[in-house]
């Protein structure tokens, strides 16, 4: 079996893939102070709940935007399944062509994003991975990824509503049942919840102008059912698309 990771600033996914089914998967969150042991500990204990042991993990390939984990989730891989991860990074092939000025500034996971969505529907795509920041990432028909947006995350915002403001409670992020909100909270979960999706809208459609061509739209990330819900832009929602990727990757490398 195939342990995939992805490590997000807010979140670590863990996919176990065994062949090309994704069996089980887990988030945690997202810690630099914790240590490999403790990490491993946790994922231990998920993996026993599932009926699986660490002796079944016989690679790892990962991904991460967070570099201090990089040396902790390495030595947990050696440490606890014997087994060095294929790490998403230079001189590693990935199926993805970068158009971008500087290659190196694509975060690993947008790169498993783009494998993963070519992959699974083609091209032209958009991916918008609606996380602790929302980005759009432009697949072209050939597979190349050929440059992308960068917003604040909808948790992010919600926030900063709340610590830069005297007043503005936290809010659960919830869908309003009016767009014109009769109470601060409910006007402030319109504005978050609304507001993204119509986000979601106008950029895809400025893309797609400024492209020049119909595109399939993508989602992912942890907020991306929510927003899918107030928007018909979104054609696929898949939480699955950066473990997928990592899947593909890591076959394309396997010796």
């Amino acid at each position: 079996m195939l342990l995939a990771v992805d490590i997000g600033n807010t979140n670590v996914t863990f996919g176990v893939f065994e062949g090309e089914e994704l069996r089980v998967t887990w988030r945690m969150a997202t810690n630099v102070n914790q240590m490999a042991d403790e990490y491993a500990a946790l994922l231990l204990n998920l993996l026993r709940y599932q009926g699986l042991d660490a002796s079944d993990i016989k690679d790892v390939v990962m991904c991460n935007v967070v570099p201090p984990l990089t040396t902790t989730f390495v030595d947990l891989a050696q440490r606890y399944f014997k087994a060095t991860p294929l790490v998403i990074g230079a001189g590693v092939k990935t199926g993805v062509r970068i158009r971008m000025d500087n290659p190196r500034e694509v975060g690993a996971d947008r790169i498993a994003d783009a494998a993963a969505a070519h992959h699974l529907y083609g091209g032209p795509v958009i991916i918008i991975d609606l996380g602790t920041a929302t980005t759009f990432g432009i697949v072209s028909r050939e597979g190349d990824y050929i440059g992308g947006i960068i917003a604040t995350g909808i948790a992010t915002a919600a926030e900063a509503l709340y610590s830069r403001t005297a007043q503005l409670p936290r809010v659960d992020l919830v869908r309003p049942s009016h767009v014109i909100g009769t109470n601060t909270v409910a006007a402030m979960q319109s504005g978050i919840i609304y507001g993204y999706a119509s986000l979601v809208e106008g950029m895809v459609a400025r893309i797609q102008q400024e492209w020049g061509e119909k595109a399939m739209v993508v989602a992912t990330g942890g907020y991306a059912r929510l927003v899918a819900k107030e928007t018909a832009v979104i054609d696929k929602v898949n939480p699955d698309l950066t473990l997928i990727g990592l899947r593909l990757i890591y076959q394309m490398n396997k010796v």
